[in-house]
């Protein structure tokens, strides 16, 4: 995978094409991609250079339409998921939940570098050189969608359909608090806890990231009878959720060449962009419904 080293070469050789949008500012790539099921899925990635924003998108096997937008001017990432309803199990519509949560720059290449990539066999299916493996995340805040604007601009129009399941982190809006200019009691306005406490004990343990203790802050201290959907009989009872994403290839990194300069003795040629690097990361999440039937999928 290769980037365009000038503006004035007419020629590059590389495994990215531009596929202009009628959207002034955006670039689009398709992407096949096998699971490790052995299915093909085809990922679209939009770069939008003038919003610092990059949009990736596919439809899972089951139907399952994942979205991730990562906002990498206020370091937001969300996980959006629309789920099918089953309809022989009384759900006659799908639901969409919403994941917001702290980006760590250097985790997804630039808006910029993603526009700049071309693709010479668009019919390759690609697989990406490193895997990430699973994070984990306990989210114990509702995001108020009409409020979010503080959080990130995207949430409002990304997340319209999931007014009453959007969700993020004590921990993530802290570490969103901590930016110039920000303000925690701002960004506590925009969020509400959840209805009665959620029981943090073995049940659901496992899904605290282990090198961040603090991704359960705001539940840990809890005693409440809320348990994992999972192990709920009454389908109208609520539970904890759980549910996993995973992005089976995106750039998540620069390569850089070094030049071979010109040709004078003494001469060392400087570094330059040669390419990318691509890789696969899963989400587990684990976060309250009011009702098992809002997830089925959780057995």
């Amino acid at each position: 995978m290769t980037f365009r080293r000038g503006a004035s070469c007419a020629c590059y050789v590389g495994v990215f094409y531009f596929l202009y949008l009628i959207n002034i500012g955006n670039t689009q790539l398709l992407i096949n991609v096998k699971n490790q099921g052995g299915d093909v899925l085809q990922e679209t990635i939009t770069a939008n250079v003038s919003e610092d924003a990059v949009t990736l998108e596919f439809q899972r096997s089951d139907g399952t339409l994942i979205t991730q937008l990562v906002d990498f001017r206020n370091d937001v990432q969300i996980l959006k998921a629309l789920v099918l309803g089953e309809e022989e199990r009384g759900q006659s519509q799908y639901q969409v939940m919403c994941f917001v949560c702290h980006f760590q720059k250097g985790e997804f290449i630039s808006s910029d570098a993603m526009s700049k990539l071309r693709q010479k066999n668009p019919g390759t299916i690609r697989t990406p050189e490193e895997d990430k493996g699973r994070e984990n995340f306990t989210m114990d805040l509702f995001v108020n969608v009409a409020k979010s604007g503080v959080i990130s601009r995207h949430i409002a129009s990304l997340c319209s359909e999931a007014g009453d399941a959007t969700y993020t982190r004590e921990v993530d809006i802290k570490l969103w608090a901590a930016q110039p200019g920000a303000s925690l009691s701002v960004l506590m306005g925009a969020v509400t806890r959840y209805p009665s406490p959620v029981r943090h004990d073995a049940a659901v343990a496992y899904n605290v990231v282990e090198d961040d203790p603090s991704a359960a802050a705001g539940v840990s201290d809890t005693t409440a009878s809320t348990g994992r959907c999972l192990e709920t009989i009454d389908p109208w009872t609520p539970c904890l959720c759980h549910l996993e994403m995973c992005i089976g290839w995106y750039p998540c990194g620069l390569k850089y060449c070094k030049g071979k300069g010109d040709g004078k003795a003494g001469s060392v040629g400087g570094s330059y962009r040669c390419g990318i690097k691509t890789c696969k990361k899963c989400s587990l999440f684990s976060y309250y419904v009011r009702q098992k039937q809002l997830c089925l999928w959780d057995e």
